[in-house]
């Protein structure tokens, strides 16, 4: 497949399983570039070997590591995924057909759309695995990512187009290490309200428990993947919760900052 102008770009941390995947999914990116923080495994090795440039940059929060690697990308247009995410031979064969038109139009960005494996299969019908878009194909100088330390999306004032096939997206290998994630996560998202000076509104903990969970599982078809989305459902609804808590605690006991900070730190959570 002939190579186009275009840089692939991942962030990583510890993620010597996943690389390679990732980096061998897009075979037409005439740039492979990952942005390491750091990482104590084989990642920045396998990475070299499958033909990626490797850069440390140490971290800086999920928006600014993304905005620092599009400075370092050499072309215009870049493909963002994680190491956790490939493109599907469908996606990678449209890609590789639609790229030189888009490339050479005045859009800003494309939606792709990402299908999630979920406890080692797809999922089936929970809507936001079945097809959830996002922006991650762009041209440098007409998009950028939220600056935010979680949760991060791609900001753009300008045309856009969807792609038809989807990437996939290897969701937490076990329901530890996504709640690892979602302990991450949490931090990272109350830090942000707290700069903020966000309101604690406790008294809404139950409600948007309820809420969550009746949204994902009823409304977004989770109970048509079985227990599968039982669990999805109940994991996103008490991450909602638990983000209303920490944040609670923060406001109340402000020395729960750097013992938190600590411990993630610590146990290899944080960095």
């Amino acid at each position: 497949m002939p190579t186009l102008p275009l840089t692939l770009v991942v962030i990583t941390y510890n993620e010597a399983k996943n690389i390679a995947r990732c980096l061998d999914s897009v075979p037409f990116a005439a740039e492979k570039l990952v942005i390491d923080s750091g990482s104590t495994d084989d990642t920045v090795a396998v990475a070299q070997a499958h033909g990626a440039r490797v850069v440390q940059q140490a971290w800086l929060g999920f928006g600014a590591q993304r905005n620092f690697a599009t400075t370092q990308c050499s072309n215009e247009w870049i493909l963002a995924l994680d190491a956790d995410e490939y493109l599907s031979p469908a996606l990678a064969g449209e890609l590789a057909q639609r790229l030189p038109e888009l490339m050479a139009s005045d859009i800003c960005a494309a939606y792709l759309r990402r299908a999630t494996i979920y406890m080692g299969a797809p999922m089936r019908w929970y809507l936001p695995a079945m097809g959830e878009k996002m922006a991650r194909l762009f041209h440098r100088d007409r998009a950028r990512w939220a600056d935010v330390r979680v949760h991060e999306s791609l900001r753009f004032d300008g045309p856009s187009v969807t792609l038809k096939a989807p990437f996939n997206h290897e969701n937490n290998p076990s329901l530890p290490q996504k709640q690892i994630k979602v302990l991450r996560y949490a931090e990272l998202k109350c830090r942000d309200w707290l700069e903020k000076d966000k309101p604690a509104r406790m008294w809404q903990t139950p409600f948007v428990f309820l809420l969550a969970f009746i949204k994902d599982y009823v409304f977004r078809l989770a109970f048509m993947d079985g227990w599968r989305g039982f669990i999805i459902a109940q994991t996103a609804a008490s991450y909602a919760a638990y983000k209303r808590m920490r944040y609670y605690e923060m406001r109340r006991n402000p020395a729960s900052l750097e013992s938190a900070a600590d411990a993630l730190v610590r146990h290899g959570i944080d960095r």
